[in-house]
């Protein structure tokens, strides 16, 4: 009977030690966090409403379709804490304790897990599906944060409505629209690479 040594290769460095899945899915979370605190920075506000309308929920959306539910999520909570901690890339270079737009926030990470969900069973692979999967995401987004523009305004649910939600449809509608021919299109151009 014959015994054979196979050597082991000492790691280099520390960073040898972490698997290379590990390390991309890592830069994928952080990736998305600055994303959407890239797209945060598109601000337009909306008269006679404390919320303005950002690029934050094309990125949140879009982050939890490319990234998937775990990863998504992970990005958004990123954002969401590092965001809380100080760093400035909330709406306008703000950063700190959540405010009245806090709830739409927190619904980035609810809505990105959602998506990512969806757009694994294929609800990003055609216009269609990426709408109806966008949709979805974005009311999310709107059955979080107007309860809680609700609680920290003292707004009725009418009012809420009026100043959450109705100024931004268009605005969604025309993220989703753009989103529903990306994410199709990228799905094309990757299965045209993997051939």
């Amino acid at each position: 009977m014959t015994v054979s040594v196979v050597p082991v290769s000492r790691p280099a460095v520390l960073a040898d030690l972490v698997p290379g899945a590990l390390v991309r899915d890592a830069a994928l979370v952080v990736g998305g966090a600055v994303l959407t605190g890239l797209a945060a920075q598109v601000v337009v506000p909306v008269p006679g409403s404390p919320v303005p309308i950002t690029g934050q929920t094309f990125g949140a959306l879009l982050v939890g379709a490319g990234l998937g539910w775990r990863r998504g999520a992970a990005s958004m909570l990123l954002y969401l804490v590092a965001g809380m901690a100080g760093v400035p890339w909330f709406q306008d270079g703000k950063s700190g304790w959540l405010g009245v737009t806090g709830g739409y926030l927190v619904g980035f990470a609810v809505a990105a897990t959602l998506v990512g969900l969806l757009a694994a069973r294929g609800g990003d692979r055609t216009p269609l599906r990426t709408i109806a999967t966008m949709v979805l995401g974005n009311l999310v987004i709107y059955a979080i944060g107007v309860p809680w523009l609700m609680a920290a305004t003292g707004m009725d649910l009418g009012t809420a409505l009026d100043r959450g939600v109705l100024p931004f449809l268009l605005g969604d509608g025309i993220k989703i629209l753009l989103a529903a021919g990306l994410l199709p299109g990228a799905w094309a151009l990757a299965n045209r690479a993997a051939r």
